[in-house]
């Protein structure tokens, strides 16, 4: 008797809980609204690919305006047919302008004569901030350490899948980028975060960076500016490079 009178409760506490979900909230639907500032209006391109109005042209198939030498003297690599291929054993390049937080279109391609293998065949690298670098690399049928093959966060974060088009293929990167933050005495207070869009493929997920990339060691935080140049890396293979623009955020 006392198990059913106890049933009989639970079983009216559900029914007024699903009443009371289902009744309409009562006030003024405008209290939750607002309308300033308004949203700024971007117009996009005409494919994802084309920049949009506010995006910065780094290189547009024309010249090497926006990139210098390490040296900071003229960018010394190729430009041809509307393509930025790497002149090997001239070096890095890069951006005259310092960045930050940023959206980043990028297109990429290795050579399609296969050479070498594993971090020997069609490397290069993309520095954001001059420090932390996306892989660039010819990973289509070609093993090598799994956080250093395209995608990854070098010698950090492996990419999610492989996403890699064949060798003399253009590829995609699509990337969303926040800068790490420092105290002032020098202290990491939020970490570098990025996201990855691999030929279209999601392989890192608002992934959190350990640090600069370092060849030897663990990757560790400097502090350093808020804005810093974007790096292309001169791994002497001959990548090439098409379509790069960039959107401060």
């Amino acid at each position: 008797m006392v198990q059913r009178f106890l049933f009989s409760c639970m079983l009216l506490l559900c029914v007024y809980a699903l009443q009371a979900q289902q009744a309409p909230r009562q006030g003024d639907p405008k209290l939750t609204e607002y309308w300033e500032p308004e949203v700024k209006v971007v117009t996009p391109g005409k494919t994802s690919a084309d920049p949009p109005s506010d995006a910065i042209i780094l290189f547009g198939g024309q010249n090497t305006d926006a990139w210098a030498a390490k040296d900071n003297s003229a960018a010394k690599w190729k430009v041809e047919n509307g393509i930025l291929t790497v002149a090997p054993g001239t070096g890095e390049i890069h951006t005259k302008q310092g960045f930050g937080d940023c959206q980043l279109h990028i297109e990429w391609r290795t050579p399609a004569e296969v050479k070498g293998e594993s971090q020997a065949r069609g490397n290069s690298g993309i520095f954001f901030m001059g420090r932390y670098e996306l892989q660039v690399l010819d990973s289509y049928k070609n093993r090598t350490y799994s956080n250093g093959q395209a995608g990854s966060i070098y010698k950090q974060l492996p990419p999610l899948v492989n996403a890699s088009r064949g060798p003399g293929e253009w590829q995609t990167y699509d990337v969303i980028f926040t800068a790490p933050r420092f105290n002032e005495d020098g202290n990491v207070k939020s970490q570098a975060r990025i996201t990855v869009l691999h030929n279209g493929v999601l392989v890192q997920n608002d992934a959190h960076l350990w640090g600069s990339t370092q060849y030897i060691g663990v990757a560790t935080y400097e502090k350093h500016g808020d804005k810093e140049p974007l790096v292309l890396q001169d791994h002497n293979n001959p990548i090439s490079y098409r379509n790069i623009w960039i959107r401060p955020l």
